[in-house]
């Protein structure tokens, strides 16, 4: 069963997403009016994805919020009004696993937060034209070569998988991968793991929306 945790300043929002979640099948863990609340409020339980509203009454940051409700384990589901680019932006930039607005008719909503359970990275229409948008999100500069490893090494293949496929030595594929977690962190986007590189991958138009395996390994 799909386990949910809700972040919203508004009740009516809050009671009409727990409505929404169990009769969809899912069970609601938790749900709070601030990202701190809710966390407190898991003390520990499990739970699968977060629904997060961008904008709370306690002018708490974006960032920080994504954060906290990553720590806890779970995916983060950001569900709120889409033209608020620059904050769409910094979740994504955040690890926020997708971008669902609350225009949204309730299945695709709980279709979102099944794909988010799956571990999917959630590639809709609003997550595209939020880093289409937004000029201040700068995509990293990779070479040819660079991208190359990207697709492969993102696409699920171990790293000395990709160094065969491209004809080059393991140590190579290492410094390409170097070179490219780099190159994110000096536009503001690092991505220290594996999941965090298929993430960027797919923001930059690298790779189509993919399953991550959320493995980190790099031999």
């Amino acid at each position: 069963m799909v386990r949910v945790g809700i972040v919203d300043d508004h009740e009516s929002v809050r009671l009409g997403l727990r409505a929404a979640c169990e009769n969809a099948g899912y069970e609601v863990v938790f749900a709070a009016a601030t990202a701190k609340e809710l966390v407190a409020g898991l003390a520990g339980r499990d739970c699968h994805v977060i629904v997060l509203d961008l904008s709370l009454g306690d002018n708490s940051r974006v960032t920080d919020n994504v954060h906290l409700a990553r720590r806890t384990g779970a995916s983060v589901l950001v569900h709120s009004i889409a033209d608020r680019v620059a904050s769409v932006r910094e979740a994504l930039a955040a690890g926020a696993a997708g971008v669902i607005p609350k225009s949204s008719p309730t299945t695709t909503v709980m279709a979102a937060v099944a794909s988010v359970a799956r571990g999917d990275v959630l590639n809709n229409l609003e997550w595209a034209s939020a880093i289409d948008a937004d000029r201040d999100f700068a995509k990293a500069q990779l070479g040819r070569r660079e991208r190359d490893v990207l697709h492969l090494y993102a696409s699920g293949l171990p790293l000395k998988m990709v160094a065969i496929q491209l004809g080059i030595a393991h140590s190579t594929a290492r410094e390409y991968l170097d070179r490219i977690r780099v190159k994110y962190v000096e536009v503001g986007r690092p991505a220290p793991t594996k999941v965090d590189l298929l993430r960027r991958a797919v923001e930059d138009g690298i790779l189509p929306g993919l399953d991550p395996d959320g493995g980190d390994e790099e031999a």
